[in-house]
């Protein structure tokens, strides 16, 4: 009795092994049958670096598996023990979470291992290297996005750097108004282009050929073209020659592009500023300091009229202002009157002007104006007639309105003295009896 009773207390621990075993077996079971997830990724760092690669790495990689160490004989089954009464049921464990599946590594045909990797310097794609010679992409590189991205840094320095040259070259070129130069060139300077293709550029476009005309003339006469800088400074000295003299600014001063017609002459003949200031210095000896008759007539015609003037229209009378040119031919005619010792006044002097009387004209005409108009107004006053003055005598010599009414005067003039004195010796004689007073 007390051997049944310690049997049957002894069965309890016997039942609570075999569900620990039966528990074990289950465990065992379920760690064997989950696949667990494989980075392909690692297991190429894993194999790479030399590491001892998992079976499941090595079949993601497309490797042969670990080789499987034979198992011993089996020994011989001993007898089998009495089964004993079957214990509590152990409750199911609760499954857990289900693992993500990771990627699928490449499927590789029987026969075939992978022996090296290998990356493309120029791409920066890993690729497995195969014992057949064979290669397959494992991962994408980024060097070709890196490569755009660096592109697309330098051309944006770039294009900072050709905004701050055109900044810098538009502001030095607007000191010299000639800012309309760079501006059609924007695009190329923004671009990075060298100065050497600039410069040939800038020459090539029509605002440059116009702002430096000159050098185009100077090949014509035989000369060479000069550069930027000396074309701008002659015009610089141009320019304060003719301040210092008191010509008038309408000679140097800059029009549009810092452009002055005067200087593009200059230039193209190749005029220094020296020979420019000698120019007006002998200009001045001979108009200002000479012709006192005309000076006096200028001053008296024109008083607000300067040197200036007067130097500016002797040193280019064919292209001088036609105020000043209007201005110097009537001083030129009251001289020429005051020298044939008559008065004119100023719109006479402008009148006879207008009519293309020039100095040698005017001079040759006064003195024949001289001899004819004293004689006719004493005989106009003898015989009753209209007066025969110095206008009258004018409007013939030098062909003026009138001039007909006036030789018909001094012919009938001539006539009465004739009659009254005939057949007396000298009679009429003298520029009055001549058929037409003057010889212009």
């Amino acid at each position: 009795m007390a051997r049944i009773n310690e049997s049957f207390y002894n069965t309890t621990p016997v039942v609570d092994e075999q569900a620990k075993l039966a528990a074990q077996k289950a465990d065992t079971l379920a760690q064997k049958t989950a696949t667990p997830a494989v980075d392909t990724r690692v297991a190429l760092a894993k194999l790479t670096s030399g590491q001892t690669l998992t079976p499941a790495e090595r079949v993601a990689l497309g490797m042969s598996p670990a080789p499987t160490v034979p198992s011993g004989p089996t020994g011989a089954t001993g007898p089998k023990g009495p089964t004993g009464p079957t214990g509590p049921t152990s409750p199911p464990k609760p499954t857990g979470p289900t693992s993500p599946t990771g990627p699928t590594g490449p499927t590789l045909p029987s026969g075939r291992k992978v022996v090296s990797t290998y990356v493309d310097p120029a791409t920066g794609d890993t690729y497995s290297v195969y014992d057949d010679g064979s290669r397959e992409l494992v991962a994408k590189g980024t060097k070709a996005l890196d490569a755009a991205a660096e592109a697309a840094r330098i051309a944006e320095e770039k294009r900072r750097a050709g905004q701050s040259a055109y900044d810098l070259l538009y502001a030095q070129f607007k000191l010299y108004g000639l800012e309309a130069l760079v501006d059609p060139l924007k695009g190329l300077i923004t671009s990075g282009a060298s100065p050497a293709e600039f410069t040939i550029k800038l020459r090539e476009t029509d605002a440059y050929k116009k702002r430096f005309a000159a050098n185009a003339d100077r090949i014509k006469n035989g000369l060479k073209a000069i550069d930027e800088a000396t074309y701008l400074e002659l015009e610089d000295q141009y320019q304060n020659v003719m301040r210092n003299y008191g010509l008038p600014d309408s000679y140097y001063a800059r029009g549009d592009m810092g452009m002055q017609e005067g200087f593009n002459k200059f230039i193209a003949n190749d005029v220094s500023a020296l020979e420019l200031e000698d120019r007006i210095a002998t200009a001045q000896k001979r108009v200002l300091n000479s012709n006192p008759e005309v000076l006096a007539s200028l001053k008296a015609f024109y008083p607000d009229i300067t040197n200036g003037d007067i130097l500016a229209y002797t040193l280019d009378p064919k292209n001088a202002l036609e105020s000043i040119k209007r201005k110097v031919t009537a001083a030129e005619i009251g001289g020429a009157a005051t020298q044939a010792g008559l008065q004119t006044g100023l719109a006479r002097a402008e009148e006879l002007g207008a009519a293309g009387i020039t100095k040698q004209q005017a001079q040759t005409g006064f003195q024949t104006v001289a001899e004819v108009a004293p004689r006719g107004g004493q005989l106009a006053a003898i015989y009753g007639e209209s007066p025969y003055t110095q206008q009258t005598a004018e409007q013939e010599v030098f062909g003026l309105a009138g001039s007909v009414e006036a030789a018909k005067q001094r012919r009938k003039l001539v006539g009465l003295e004739k009659a009254a004195f005939s057949g007396q010796t000298g009679a009429a004689q003298g520029a009055l009896g001549r058929e037409r007073a003057g010889n212009l």
